[in-house]
């Protein structure tokens, strides 16, 4: 009697979590997720905003925008329509304008160039997703899609030398066989990156600083100091995209934290195997990217010319434009055996 009522009691609880099973395996999945938030760029700031003379939207000649997956993508292409086709990606922190003298010059010289803003940074929506390789990658190889290049070769500073190198692995039938990196970041460790950086980009103080009355405050320092501009423009552009931008401070904590700044190793290695003619432009006063890094980059890339800039810092693009454009041109204008004099390696 007991027994029966065992199984009685029993049978019940056991069809019950039978049918639970059935119904987990069985029923369809929810709606995929799509992206809930991106965030607005430059072009959406008043045209009070003093970044509208900072770092005009026109700041180039050819401009438009393409939507992407992730959102809006500012580019410019600039030069003659048959002109050798060369990519040029910016940094962590600086939209496009940090190629405002070597942009120009390249496309007088011939070249057809081709510079976009990244996602988070100036005219670019900032989507709220993870900034790593990935994202990075695709948004380029997207944009050569919609503007109809089959290839380019391809010009990177600090993380967009690295987003360049992670192309060239992922997509490589995108690049063609030359590649210039400036200033690479990529092969950072966790002690060349100060403890305030990492501190300031923890997701718990990205949610403070990302909070409407933060940026509040932070948009009215801008604001009270708006009326005189800065003598320094790349500078400036930062100050206003932390301020006025929601999506700016996250993604450059969230590339800090998960992109391509550190661990590319194997796209560095893959470039090394590849064939492609590598040149690597350094400052000897670099201490976002410490210059010791060229002799990894090298023993990575053995081919790679080398050209070294004693005393210079990071930001080359901008305070050693003329030695940078020169360099470029020597190395596109020349075969593989490229070897200028002033090379130092």
């Amino acid at each position: 009697m007991k027994t029966i009522n065992c199984i009685s009691l029993f049978l019940p609880i056991l069809l019950t979590s039978l049918l639970l099973l059935f119904y987990t395996i069985a029923s369809f999945p929810a709606s995929p997720r799509t992206i809930s938030t991106v965030h607005h760029s430059l072009a959406a700031l008043p045209q009070s905003c003093t970044s509208w003379k900072v770092y005009p939207e026109d700041f180039y000649e050819g401009g438009a925008y393409v939507t992407l997956p992730q959102g809006k993508t500012r580019y410019w292409i600039m030069g003659p329509e048959k002109g050798k086709k060369i990519v040029l990606i910016n940094g962590l922190s600086i939209p496009s304008m940090v190629y405002k003298n070597v942009a120009p010059a390249l496309a007088s010289k011939g070249y057809r160039v081709l510079l976009y803003d990244l996602y988070g940074r100036g005219y670019s929506d900032a989507p709220q997703v993870t900034y790593d390789t990935a994202l990075y990658a695709t948004q380029l190889a997207l944009l050569m899609q919609h503007v109809r290049w089959e290839k380019a070769n391809v010009v990177g500073v600090s993380m967009g030398a690295a987003i360049g190198v992670a192309v060239a692995d992922l997509f490589p039938h995108l690049v063609s066989g030359k590649m210039a990196l400036i200033a690479p970041a990529g092969l950072l460790e966790s002690g060349d990156i100060s403890r305030t950086v990492k501190f300031m980009s923890s997701p718990l103080i990205q949610d403070i600083t990302s909070s409407f009355p933060f940026r509040l405050y932070m948009q009215h320092l801008a604001n009270t100091s708006g009326s005189t501009l800065s003598p320094d423009p790349i500078h400036e552009i930062v100050r206003l995209q932390s301020a006025h931008l929601p999506g700016y401070n996250r993604a450059l904590a969230s590339s800090i934290r998960s992109g391509p700044i550190r661990g590319q190793e194997g796209s560095f290695a893959a470039l090394g195997k590849s064939g492609r003619s590598v040149l690597l432009i350094h400052g000897t006063a670099d201490w976002t990217v410490p210059y010791k890094h060229t002799a990894t980059i090298r023993a990575l890339i053995p081919h790679a010319h080398l050209v070294t800039v004693d005393g210079a810092g990071h930001d080359l693009t901008v305070t050693h434009s003329d030695v940078v454009t020169d360099s470029l041109l020597s190395f596109f204008e020349t075969r593989d055996s490229w070897v200028p004099k002033f090379l130092q390696s």
